[in-house]
């Protein structure tokens, strides 16, 4: 038997409605226990004269906070003498901290940017934006070039040389960059990474900045150099610690 009265649904259009409405219920249940929090801080409901009272309000400002519904736009009260923060605001921060932790691990082990954002959508119902995983990527450049810039501030008489070929992609086409290392040994016998230079490849003049480079930021108490027989690292080595 036919029903030709049956009313069609349109599953999507529903799906997006019920996530509409979870996200002001939780909305505005997060906004009442803010200001109930705010509320025992102060000592006072809100406009209430009262001896107990231990603060002032000042106003409110407001936080996005991003959840598998949707985006939160959370009223954070400002109190005048004290710093208001609230419990699930402080889980929200090390939500935030782990995300950008896990798309800085995706990023550095070569996962491409378009599977970064397939990646966040799946996870965690929302596709991270290219300018935010750009802002990361500075952010985590700043601290390699931090560390790469770092004083050597002990002697190592041990120091081990050695290049390592790479893929790199340059204009959408992939080529073979050198990347040379120094490590050393020091005083105490325990190895360390002393630089990672960047080469077009393994000759002398890309030996010759990358030794320049440590002795720059001031390696020294050199008594051995262990490396391969590459030429233009032999070459070098004399004109910078013969």
């Amino acid at each position: 038997m036919r029903h030709n009265n049956v009313v069609p649904i349109d599953e999507q259009e529903l799906q997006g409605h019920l996530n509409k409405v979870v996200l002001k219920t939780v909305e505005d249940t997060l906004n009442q226990m803010l200001d109930a929090e705010a509320d025992a801080l102060v000592g006072a409901d809100r406009y209430e004269r009262t001896e107990t009272r231990k603060d002032d309000r000042s106003g409110s400002y407001t936080r996005k906070c991003r959840t598998r519904a949707g985006e939160l736009e959370l009223k954070m009260p400002k109190l005048r003498k004290q710093t208001f923060e609230m419990a699930i605001i402080e889980r929200y921060r090390h939500r935030v901290a782990s995300i950008e932790e896990a798309l800085l691990e995706m990023y550095l082990a070569g996962v491409s940017v378009q599977r970064v954002e397939d990646i966040t959508a799946a996870l965690w119902g929302t596709r991270v934006s290219l300018g935010t995983i750009s802002k990361l990527n500075q952010r985590i450049y700043g601290q390699i070039e931090e560390w790469r810039n770092r004083p050597i501030g002990s002697d190592f008489p041990y120091v081990y040389l050695d290049g390592v070929v790479l893929k790199r992609s340059w204009g959408g086409a992939v080529k073979n960059v050198s990347v040379l290392v120094a490590i050393g040994v020091g005083d105490d016998g325990y190895r360390r990474i002393l630089g990672i230079v960047e080469g077009t490849k393994e000759d002398k003049v890309g030996w010759s900045g990358c030794l320049r480079h440590l002795q720059a930021r001031g390696l020294k108490g050199i008594r051995l150099v262990l490396s391969d027989a590459c030429l233009g690292r032999k070459e070098s080595i004399g004109d910078f610690y013969p």
